[in-house]
């Protein structure tokens, strides 16, 4: 009956442990995302080998240094339609994340999220609210769903900035990887 039980637990602890494993991305992994907001294209990217620093202007605005690096870059990106015959009808949104060389299931919220660098970029001829602004409010989730998938999501809120996007979750085959 001891090695009965002992076997079960085990088992469990087993299929636990595979669950956990990390992973890391050797090669970049884009997909265009399923669910996009109305009336634009979204992508999701994980680019190895980067980092990401946010810098200050001369006048107190951030704006994204992108360098090679040991981390892993996440961008999810928004591009609305541009309006026909319409002139500075460009608008993007960008959300910014660095995740570590060695991925691991992960679960943020709020003041953590600064342990993946959380961003969004709001980019458009929109005077005095475009740029880039850490995301202080929200969660970030990567859960590995099977061997060879994992599962992002974020759901997020910037302060005093109008923003399409609040949410993603996207499930990514890292199979090819």
């Amino acid at each position: 009956m001891k090695t009965f039980l002992s076997l079960i637990i085990l088992l469990f602890a087993s299929c636990n442990a595979n669950k956990n494993l990390s992973f890391v991305v050797k090669n970049p992994i884009q997909v265009n995302a399923k669910n996009c907001a109305q009336n634009g294209k979204c992508e999701l990217k994980l680019t190895p080998n980067k980092s990401l620093v946010f810098k200050k202007d001369k006048f107190g605005n951030l704006y994204p240094e992108i360098t090679d690096g040991e981390n892993t870059l996440l961008t999810y990106t928004f591009n609305r339609n541009p309006i026909k015959n319409t002139q500075d009808s460009n608008y993007t949104e960008i959300i910014y994340a660095t995740l570590p060389k060695n991925i691991k299931e992960i679960s943020l919220t709020d003041s953590e999220l600064k342990q993946v660098n959380l961003h969004f970029a709001r980019l458009c001829f929109c005077k005095g609210e475009t740029g880039y602004y850490p995301i202080e409010n929200g969660t970030f989730k990567l859960t590995k769903t099977d061997k060879d998938s994992i599962k992002i999501a974020c759901e997020f809120k910037v302060k005093n900035i109008p923003q399409v996007v609040s949410s993603f979750e996207e499930n990514i085959s890292i199979k090819s990887n």
